[in-house]
Protein backbone atom coordinates (compact mmCIF):
# COMPACT_ATOMS: atom_id res chain seq x y z
CA UNK A 1 0.00 0.00 0.00
CA UNK A 2 3.10 2.28 0.52
CA UNK A 3 4.35 1.25 -2.18
CA UNK A 4 1.09 2.44 -4.22
CA UNK A 5 0.93 6.00 -2.39
CA UNK A 6 4.42 6.71 -3.14
CA UNK A 7 4.19 5.42 -6.65
CA UNK A 8 0.68 7.85 -7.23
CA UNK A 9 2.88 10.91 -5.31
CA UNK A 10 5.94 10.30 -8.06
CA UNK A 11 3.94 10.46 -10.89
CA UNK A 12 1.86 13.33 -9.96
CA UNK A 13 4.96 15.25 -9.10
CA UNK A 14 5.72 13.99 -12.79
CA UNK A 15 2.62 15.27 -14.20
CA UNK A 16 2.73 18.91 -12.41
CA UNK A 17 6.71 19.00 -13.45
CA UNK A 18 5.88 18.25 -17.33
CA UNK A 19 3.02 20.50 -17.23
CA UNK A 20 5.26 23.89 -15.73
CA UNK A 21 7.87 22.29 -18.33
CA UNK A 22 5.36 22.46 -21.29
CA UNK A 23 4.04 25.71 -20.11
CA UNK A 24 7.16 27.63 -20.50
CA UNK A 25 8.73 25.66 -23.22
CA UNK A 26 6.08 24.89 -25.59
CA UNK A 27 3.64 27.05 -26.23
CA UNK A 28 4.51 30.73 -26.92
CA UNK A 29 2.51 32.97 -24.76
CA UNK A 30 -0.79 34.78 -26.90
CA UNK A 31 -0.65 38.48 -26.21
CA UNK A 32 -4.03 39.79 -25.42
CA UNK A 33 -4.26 41.39 -29.02
CA UNK A 34 -3.72 38.55 -30.96
CA UNK A 35 -6.25 37.03 -29.13
CA UNK A 36 -8.82 39.63 -29.68
CA UNK A 37 -8.10 39.91 -33.08
CA UNK A 38 -8.57 36.18 -33.56
CA UNK A 39 -11.90 37.04 -31.85
CA UNK A 40 -12.81 39.27 -34.07
CA UNK A 41 -12.22 36.69 -36.88
CA UNK A 42 -13.71 33.77 -35.75
CA UNK A 43 -16.56 34.31 -33.37
CA UNK A 44 -19.77 32.60 -34.43
CA UNK A 45 -21.85 35.55 -32.83
CA UNK A 46 -19.82 38.20 -34.81
CA UNK A 47 -19.97 35.87 -37.95
CA UNK A 48 -23.83 35.40 -37.28
CA UNK A 49 -24.29 39.39 -36.70
CA UNK A 50 -22.43 40.17 -39.80
CA UNK A 51 -24.66 37.86 -42.03
CA UNK A 52 -27.59 39.94 -40.47
CA UNK A 53 -26.25 43.33 -41.43
CA UNK A 54 -26.43 41.43 -45.14
CA UNK A 55 -29.85 40.31 -44.73
CA UNK A 56 -30.75 44.39 -44.27
CA UNK A 57 -29.18 45.45 -46.47
CA UNK A 58 -30.95 43.09 -49.34
CA UNK A 59 -34.13 44.35 -47.66
CA UNK A 60 -33.54 47.99 -48.40
CA UNK A 61 -32.05 47.23 -51.63
CA UNK A 62 -35.80 45.37 -51.97
CA UNK A 63 -37.43 48.59 -50.28
CA UNK A 64 -35.81 51.11 -52.91
CA UNK A 65 -37.40 49.16 -55.88
CA UNK A 66 -41.01 49.21 -54.69
CA UNK A 67 -41.45 52.19 -56.70
CA UNK A 68 -41.01 50.39 -59.66
CA UNK A 69 -44.58 49.97 -61.65
CA UNK A 70 -46.80 47.27 -62.52
CA UNK A 71 -46.58 46.26 -66.50
CA UNK A 72 -48.68 43.35 -67.04
CA UNK A 73 -49.32 41.52 -70.22
CA UNK A 74 -52.30 39.60 -70.52
CA UNK A 75 -54.29 37.21 -73.29
CA UNK A 76 -56.72 34.64 -73.64
CA UNK A 77 -58.29 32.38 -76.48
CA UNK A 78 -61.83 31.01 -75.58
CA UNK A 79 -64.44 28.96 -77.21
CA UNK A 80 -68.34 29.84 -75.23
CA UNK A 81 -71.49 31.14 -75.73
CA UNK A 82 -72.53 34.88 -75.43
CA UNK A 83 -75.75 34.72 -74.45
CA UNK A 84 -76.21 37.74 -71.45
CA UNK A 85 -79.15 40.02 -70.47
CA UNK A 86 -78.92 43.10 -69.01
CA UNK A 87 -78.33 43.96 -65.07
CA UNK A 88 -75.21 45.10 -63.26
CA UNK A 89 -73.55 42.59 -60.74
CA UNK A 90 -70.51 42.47 -58.66
CA UNK A 91 -67.54 40.42 -59.53
CA UNK A 92 -67.11 37.20 -57.67
CA UNK A 93 -63.32 36.59 -59.46
CA UNK A 94 -64.33 35.01 -62.50
CA UNK A 95 -66.52 37.60 -64.49
CA UNK A 96 -68.81 36.10 -66.78
CA UNK A 97 -68.74 38.13 -70.59
CA UNK A 98 -71.06 40.99 -70.80
CA UNK A 99 -69.94 42.25 -74.23
CA UNK A 100 -72.84 42.09 -76.79
CA UNK A 101 -76.68 42.85 -76.73
CA UNK A 102 -79.56 41.48 -75.53
CA UNK A 103 -81.70 39.12 -77.98
CA UNK A 104 -85.29 38.68 -78.01
CA UNK A 105 -84.39 35.18 -77.89
CA UNK A 106 -82.08 32.45 -75.88
CA UNK A 107 -79.16 31.57 -78.40
CA UNK A 108 -76.63 29.10 -77.08
CA UNK A 109 -74.51 28.94 -80.08
CA UNK A 110 -70.60 28.59 -79.58
CA UNK A 111 -68.74 31.55 -80.31
CA UNK A 112 -64.61 31.89 -80.42
CA UNK A 113 -63.05 34.84 -79.22
CA UNK A 114 -59.48 36.40 -78.06
CA UNK A 115 -58.40 39.26 -76.00
CA UNK A 116 -55.00 40.98 -75.37
CA UNK A 117 -54.50 43.40 -72.52
CA UNK A 118 -50.82 45.37 -71.65
CA UNK A 119 -51.62 47.57 -68.51
CA UNK A 120 -49.96 49.82 -66.50
CA UNK A 121 -50.21 50.26 -63.20
CA UNK A 122 -47.68 52.76 -61.53
CA UNK A 123 -48.37 54.50 -58.12
CA UNK A 124 -45.71 57.61 -59.26
CA UNK A 125 -46.51 60.30 -56.24
CA UNK A 126 -47.48 59.84 -53.02
CA UNK A 127 -46.47 62.20 -50.47
CA UNK A 128 -43.37 60.89 -49.75
CA UNK A 129 -44.20 57.58 -48.41
CA UNK A 130 -41.88 55.71 -50.84
CA UNK A 131 -38.64 58.40 -48.93
CA UNK A 132 -39.91 57.30 -45.59
CA UNK A 133 -39.79 54.03 -46.30
CA UNK A 134 -36.11 54.24 -47.70
CA UNK A 135 -35.45 56.27 -44.45
CA UNK A 136 -36.64 53.14 -42.25
CA UNK A 137 -35.21 50.88 -44.30
CA UNK A 138 -31.43 52.67 -43.81
CA UNK A 139 -32.31 53.06 -39.97
CA UNK A 140 -32.90 49.21 -40.17
CA UNK A 141 -29.29 48.98 -41.39
CA UNK A 142 -28.02 51.35 -39.19
CA UNK A 143 -29.21 49.39 -36.17
CA UNK A 144 -27.90 46.21 -37.22
CA UNK A 145 -24.64 47.43 -37.63
CA UNK A 146 -24.91 49.55 -34.15
CA UNK A 147 -25.74 45.49 -32.76
CA UNK A 148 -23.28 44.31 -34.41
CA UNK A 149 -20.44 46.93 -33.26
CA UNK A 150 -21.92 46.68 -29.64
CA UNK A 151 -21.62 42.89 -29.76
CA UNK A 152 -17.85 42.80 -30.97
CA UNK A 153 -17.63 45.30 -28.33
CA UNK A 154 -18.67 43.09 -25.49
CA UNK A 155 -17.34 39.94 -26.92
CA UNK A 156 -13.92 42.02 -26.52
CA UNK A 157 -14.92 42.71 -22.81
CA UNK A 158 -15.66 39.11 -22.21
CA UNK A 159 -12.38 37.92 -24.17
CA UNK A 160 -10.84 40.33 -21.91
CA UNK A 161 -12.29 39.40 -18.77
CA UNK A 162 -11.34 35.80 -19.27
CA UNK A 163 -7.70 36.19 -20.69
CA UNK A 164 -7.03 38.58 -17.26
CA UNK A 165 -8.38 35.08 -15.35
CA UNK A 166 -5.78 33.20 -16.67
CA UNK A 167 -3.35 35.24 -16.23
CA UNK A 168 -4.55 35.05 -12.74
CA UNK A 169 -5.13 31.49 -12.55
CA UNK A 170 -1.23 31.24 -14.53
CA UNK A 171 0.19 33.19 -11.94
CA UNK A 172 -1.90 30.56 -8.94
CA UNK A 173 -0.15 27.60 -10.58
CA UNK A 174 3.40 29.73 -10.68
CA UNK A 175 3.02 30.17 -6.54
CA UNK A 176 1.26 26.90 -6.37
CA UNK A 177 4.45 24.89 -7.78
CA UNK A 178 6.70 27.23 -5.60
CA UNK A 179 4.49 25.95 -2.83
CA UNK A 180 4.65 22.77 -3.27
CA UNK A 181 8.56 23.11 -3.69
CA UNK A 182 8.86 24.39 -0.12
CA UNK A 183 6.71 21.32 1.11
CA UNK A 184 8.65 18.99 -0.43
CA UNK A 185 12.17 21.12 1.22
CA UNK A 186 10.34 20.72 4.67
CA UNK A 187 9.39 16.82 3.92
CA UNK A 188 13.35 16.13 3.57
CA UNK A 189 14.03 18.22 6.42
CA UNK A 190 11.45 16.34 8.59
CA UNK A 191 12.93 13.09 7.25
CA UNK A 192 16.23 13.80 7.70
CA UNK A 193 15.98 15.22 11.31
CA UNK A 194 13.17 12.37 12.33
CA UNK A 195 16.01 9.68 11.17
CA UNK A 196 18.55 11.27 13.70
CA UNK A 197 15.40 11.09 16.40
CA UNK A 198 15.02 14.59 16.57
CA UNK A 199 11.98 15.01 15.35
CA UNK A 200 9.06 12.49 16.26
CA UNK A 201 7.69 10.59 13.08
CA UNK A 202 4.50 12.34 13.11
CA UNK A 203 5.99 15.20 12.15
CA UNK A 204 6.60 13.10 8.96
CA UNK A 205 3.04 12.69 8.31
CA UNK A 206 1.97 16.14 8.75
CA UNK A 207 4.46 17.07 6.21
CA UNK A 208 3.42 14.39 3.68
CA UNK A 209 -0.30 15.48 4.33
CA UNK A 210 0.59 19.01 3.18
CA UNK A 211 2.48 18.29 0.35
CA UNK A 212 -0.36 16.10 -0.83
CA UNK A 213 -2.56 19.42 -0.21
CA UNK A 214 -0.71 21.37 -2.18
CA UNK A 215 -0.57 18.93 -5.54
CA UNK A 216 -4.00 18.57 -4.86
CA UNK A 217 -4.76 22.45 -5.44
CA UNK A 218 -2.17 22.15 -8.15
CA UNK A 219 -4.36 19.72 -10.28
CA UNK A 220 -7.34 21.53 -9.24
CA UNK A 221 -6.13 24.90 -10.57
CA UNK A 222 -4.95 23.62 -13.87
CA UNK A 223 -8.62 21.84 -14.00
CA UNK A 224 -10.11 25.74 -13.84
CA UNK A 225 -7.41 27.13 -16.52
CA UNK A 226 -8.12 24.25 -18.70
CA UNK A 227 -11.81 25.37 -18.67
CA UNK A 228 -10.94 28.90 -18.92
CA UNK A 229 -9.24 28.35 -21.79
CA UNK A 230 -12.05 26.54 -23.49
CA UNK A 231 -14.07 29.35 -23.50
CA UNK A 232 -11.61 31.81 -24.94
CA UNK A 233 -11.33 28.89 -27.58
CA UNK A 234 -14.60 28.77 -28.33
CA UNK A 235 -14.64 32.71 -29.13
CA UNK A 236 -11.32 33.15 -30.69
CA UNK A 237 -11.15 29.36 -32.55
CA UNK A 238 -7.65 28.90 -31.57
CA UNK A 239 -7.15 25.52 -29.62
CA UNK A 240 -7.46 25.88 -26.44
CA UNK A 241 -4.05 24.25 -25.57
CA UNK A 242 -2.25 27.26 -27.04
CA UNK A 243 -3.90 29.37 -25.37
CA UNK A 244 -1.07 30.71 -23.04
CA UNK A 245 -1.58 34.24 -21.26
CA UNK A 246 1.56 36.83 -21.31
CA UNK A 247 2.14 36.67 -17.43
CA UNK A 248 4.82 39.70 -17.85
CA UNK A 249 2.51 41.74 -19.63
CA UNK A 250 0.41 42.30 -16.63
CA UNK A 251 3.27 43.78 -14.84
CA UNK A 252 4.40 46.11 -17.78
CA UNK A 253 0.61 47.21 -17.83
CA UNK A 254 0.58 47.52 -13.92
CA UNK A 255 3.76 49.57 -13.87
CA UNK A 256 2.44 51.96 -17.42
CA UNK A 257 -0.78 52.43 -16.04
CA UNK A 258 -0.15 53.42 -12.45
CA UNK A 259 1.75 56.43 -14.09
CA UNK A 260 -0.33 57.73 -16.16
CA UNK A 261 -3.43 60.00 -15.93
CA UNK A 262 -7.08 58.68 -15.27
CA UNK A 263 -8.86 57.63 -18.23
CA UNK A 264 -11.21 60.21 -20.05
CA UNK A 265 -14.96 58.72 -19.77
CA UNK A 266 -16.33 58.89 -22.92
CA UNK A 267 -19.95 56.91 -22.57
CA UNK A 268 -21.48 59.40 -25.30
CA UNK A 269 -19.91 57.28 -28.38
CA UNK A 270 -19.98 54.06 -26.52
CA UNK A 271 -21.18 51.06 -28.53
CA UNK A 272 -24.43 50.58 -26.37
CA UNK A 273 -25.22 54.11 -26.05
CA UNK A 274 -25.42 54.41 -30.58
CA UNK A 275 -27.71 50.95 -30.61
CA UNK A 276 -30.11 52.59 -28.09
CA UNK A 277 -29.86 55.60 -30.19
CA UNK A 278 -29.97 54.13 -33.63
CA UNK A 279 -33.10 52.01 -31.78
CA UNK A 280 -35.01 55.37 -30.92
CA UNK A 281 -34.32 56.75 -34.02
CA UNK A 282 -35.76 54.15 -36.36
CA UNK A 283 -38.74 54.36 -34.04
CA UNK A 284 -38.87 58.00 -34.67
CA UNK A 285 -38.49 56.66 -38.70
CA UNK A 286 -41.16 54.52 -38.35
CA UNK A 287 -43.80 57.23 -36.87
CA UNK A 288 -43.00 59.41 -40.22
CA UNK A 289 -44.02 56.11 -42.22
CA UNK A 290 -46.74 55.66 -40.51
CA UNK A 291 -47.85 58.94 -41.01
CA UNK A 292 -47.06 59.41 -44.76
CA UNK A 293 -48.28 55.86 -45.45
CA UNK A 294 -51.83 56.61 -45.51
CA UNK A 295 -51.83 59.73 -47.55
CA UNK A 296 -53.53 59.90 -51.01
CA UNK A 297 -52.27 58.11 -53.68
CA UNK A 298 -51.73 59.47 -57.25
CA UNK A 299 -51.98 56.78 -60.00
CA UNK A 300 -50.81 56.96 -63.33
CA UNK A 301 -53.05 54.10 -65.48
CA UNK A 302 -52.95 53.01 -68.98
CA UNK A 303 -53.80 50.52 -71.03
CA UNK A 304 -54.27 48.76 -74.59
CA UNK A 305 -55.91 46.11 -76.05
CA UNK A 306 -57.35 44.00 -79.07
CA UNK A 307 -60.57 41.86 -79.02
CA UNK A 308 -61.66 39.51 -82.11
CA UNK A 309 -64.83 37.30 -81.94
CA UNK A 310 -66.42 35.17 -84.48
CA UNK A 311 -69.92 36.88 -83.96
CA UNK A 312 -70.29 40.27 -86.32
CA UNK A 313 -71.57 43.70 -85.70
CA UNK A 314 -74.97 41.70 -87.21
CA UNK A 315 -75.39 39.78 -84.65
CA UNK A 316 -73.95 36.78 -87.05
CA UNK A 317 -72.88 33.51 -85.79
CA UNK A 318 -69.55 32.99 -87.94
CA UNK A 319 -67.61 29.84 -88.36
CA UNK A 320 -65.31 29.27 -85.20
CA UNK A 321 -62.38 30.26 -86.92
CA UNK A 322 -63.04 33.72 -87.48
CA UNK A 323 -62.90 34.57 -84.29
CA UNK A 324 -58.88 34.40 -84.17
CA UNK A 325 -57.04 37.55 -84.57
CA UNK A 326 -58.01 41.20 -83.43
CA UNK A 327 -60.91 43.30 -85.03
CA UNK A 328 -61.22 46.07 -82.63
CA UNK A 329 -57.87 47.71 -80.96
CA UNK A 330 -58.41 50.37 -78.20
CA UNK A 331 -56.14 52.43 -75.62
CA UNK A 332 -56.79 54.16 -72.32
CA UNK A 333 -54.71 56.29 -70.09
CA UNK A 334 -55.85 58.34 -67.27
CA UNK A 335 -54.44 59.69 -64.39
CA UNK A 336 -55.98 58.59 -60.90
CA UNK A 337 -56.39 59.83 -57.40
CA UNK A 338 -56.96 57.21 -54.30
CA UNK A 339 -57.84 57.76 -50.51
CA UNK A 340 -59.44 55.83 -48.09
CA UNK A 341 -61.26 58.42 -45.74
CA UNK A 342 -60.86 55.73 -43.04
CA UNK A 343 -57.21 56.00 -43.49
CA UNK A 344 -57.65 58.43 -40.73
CA UNK A 345 -58.90 56.64 -37.86
CA UNK A 346 -56.36 53.82 -38.95
CA UNK A 347 -53.44 56.05 -39.27
CA UNK A 348 -54.24 57.51 -35.62
CA UNK A 349 -54.40 54.23 -34.63
CA UNK A 350 -51.33 52.97 -35.41
CA UNK A 351 -49.60 56.26 -35.04
CA UNK A 352 -50.58 56.07 -31.10
CA UNK A 353 -49.06 52.56 -31.13
CA UNK A 354 -45.71 53.35 -32.73
CA UNK A 355 -45.36 56.80 -30.38
CA UNK A 356 -45.48 54.33 -27.56
CA UNK A 357 -42.80 52.64 -28.95
CA UNK A 358 -40.37 55.30 -29.66
CA UNK A 359 -41.24 56.38 -25.70
CA UNK A 360 -40.44 53.36 -24.58
CA UNK A 361 -37.45 53.11 -26.86
CA UNK A 362 -36.41 56.81 -25.56
CA UNK A 363 -36.71 55.80 -21.80
CA UNK A 364 -34.80 52.44 -22.72
CA UNK A 365 -31.99 54.92 -24.48
CA UNK A 366 -32.08 57.22 -20.71
CA UNK A 367 -31.74 54.18 -18.54
CA UNK A 368 -28.59 52.69 -20.64
CA UNK A 369 -27.30 56.29 -20.30
CA UNK A 370 -27.64 56.14 -16.49
CA UNK A 371 -26.07 52.72 -16.09
CA UNK A 372 -23.17 53.58 -17.84
CA UNK A 373 -22.68 56.50 -15.58
CA UNK A 374 -22.75 54.32 -12.74
CA UNK A 375 -20.85 51.83 -14.13
CA UNK A 376 -18.28 54.48 -14.70
CA UNK A 377 -18.55 55.67 -10.92
CA UNK A 378 -17.95 52.33 -9.63
CA UNK A 379 -15.10 50.77 -11.61
CA UNK A 380 -13.00 54.38 -10.82
CA UNK A 381 -13.41 53.61 -7.29
CA UNK A 382 -12.66 50.25 -7.66
CA UNK A 383 -9.60 50.99 -9.47
CA UNK A 384 -8.14 53.17 -7.11
CA UNK A 385 -9.02 50.96 -4.01
CA UNK A 386 -7.02 48.20 -6.45
CA UNK A 387 -4.24 50.99 -6.44
CA UNK A 388 -3.65 51.30 -3.04
CA UNK A 389 -4.04 47.80 -2.31
CA UNK A 390 -1.13 47.28 -4.60
CA UNK A 391 1.07 49.86 -2.76
CA UNK A 392 0.40 47.55 0.66
CA UNK A 393 0.70 44.32 -0.51
CA UNK A 394 4.71 44.49 -0.92
CA UNK A 395 5.01 44.81 2.93
CA UNK A 396 2.70 41.55 3.68
CA UNK A 397 4.98 39.64 1.48
CA UNK A 398 7.90 40.80 2.58
CA UNK A 399 7.20 40.05 6.41
CA UNK A 400 5.46 37.03 5.44
CA UNK A 401 8.89 35.74 3.14
CA UNK A 402 10.69 36.41 6.41
CA UNK A 403 8.65 34.91 8.89
CA UNK A 404 9.05 31.29 6.68
CA UNK A 405 12.73 31.98 6.48
CA UNK A 406 13.28 32.32 10.35
CA UNK A 407 10.42 29.43 10.86
CA UNK A 408 11.97 27.20 8.69
CA UNK A 409 15.50 27.99 9.89
CA UNK A 410 14.36 27.33 13.79
CA UNK A 411 12.47 24.15 12.93
CA UNK A 412 15.73 22.72 11.06
CA UNK A 413 17.52 23.55 14.64
CA UNK A 414 15.06 21.98 16.98
CA UNK A 415 13.63 25.19 18.14
CA UNK A 416 10.06 24.92 16.83
CA UNK A 417 7.59 23.21 15.57
CA UNK A 418 6.02 21.44 12.14
CA UNK A 419 2.62 23.20 13.41
CA UNK A 420 4.17 26.93 13.79
CA UNK A 421 6.29 25.96 10.84
CA UNK A 422 3.23 24.97 8.39
CA UNK A 423 1.48 28.08 9.89
CA UNK A 424 4.02 30.52 8.74
CA UNK A 425 4.20 28.63 4.99
CA UNK A 426 0.60 29.10 4.83
CA UNK A 427 1.03 32.82 6.02
CA UNK A 428 3.45 33.26 3.14
CA UNK A 429 1.09 31.18 0.34
CA UNK A 430 -1.74 33.53 1.38
CA UNK A 431 0.36 36.63 0.64
CA UNK A 432 1.96 35.24 -2.30
CA UNK A 433 -2.05 34.70 -3.35
CA UNK A 434 -3.16 38.20 -2.38
CA UNK A 435 -0.47 39.64 -3.88
CA UNK A 436 -1.89 37.62 -7.27
CA UNK A 437 -5.42 38.93 -6.70
CA UNK A 438 -4.09 42.45 -6.05
CA UNK A 439 -2.82 42.48 -9.10
CA UNK A 440 -5.76 41.00 -11.04
CA UNK A 441 -8.12 42.95 -9.22
CA UNK A 442 -6.09 46.78 -10.33
CA UNK A 443 -6.03 45.06 -14.13
CA UNK A 444 -9.59 43.82 -14.10
CA UNK A 445 -10.60 47.28 -12.92
CA UNK A 446 -8.46 48.79 -15.14
CA UNK A 447 -10.09 47.22 -18.15
CA UNK A 448 -13.84 47.75 -16.63
CA UNK A 449 -13.27 51.17 -16.28
CA UNK A 450 -12.01 51.40 -20.12
CA UNK A 451 -14.79 48.62 -21.03
CA UNK A 452 -17.25 51.13 -19.88
CA UNK A 453 -15.72 54.59 -20.63
CA UNK A 454 -15.63 53.32 -24.46
CA UNK A 455 -11.37 53.46 -24.25
CA UNK A 456 -10.54 49.65 -24.76
CA UNK A 457 -8.22 50.69 -27.16
CA UNK A 458 -6.55 52.97 -25.10
CA UNK A 459 -5.09 50.64 -22.31
CA UNK A 460 -4.62 48.08 -25.18
CA UNK A 461 -2.06 50.27 -26.77
CA UNK A 462 -0.09 49.99 -23.11
CA UNK A 463 0.42 46.77 -23.76
CA UNK A 464 3.72 46.27 -24.92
Amino acid sequence: MRISKKSCCLFIGLLITAYTYAQQQGNTPVSLKTLLNSVNRNAPTLLTDSAAIAVRQAQAAETRSSWLPNLKLNYQADYGTNNNVAGPYFGFGIIPSNSRGVRPESNTTTVSANVGVAALDWEIYNFGAYGAQNKVANSDIQVQQNQFADSKYQLQAYAIGNYLLLTELENFLTIQARNIKRNQEIRRSVQSLAKSGVRAGVDTSIAEAELSKARLNYIELNNQVKQVQLQLSAVSGLPYQTIVPDTAAETNLINTATGLDPLVIDTTNHPLINYYKSVYQNSLQRETLVKKSYNPKILLEGAVWGRGSSVDANDHFNSLSSGWGFDRNNYLVGIGVSYNLFDIRRRQLKLRTQRANTDYSRKKLDEQKQLLAVNANRSGVELQTARERLVEIPNQLKAASDGYRQKLSLYKNGLTDIIELNAALNILYRAETDYVQAKYAYSNALFQQAVTGNQVNTVLNLLK
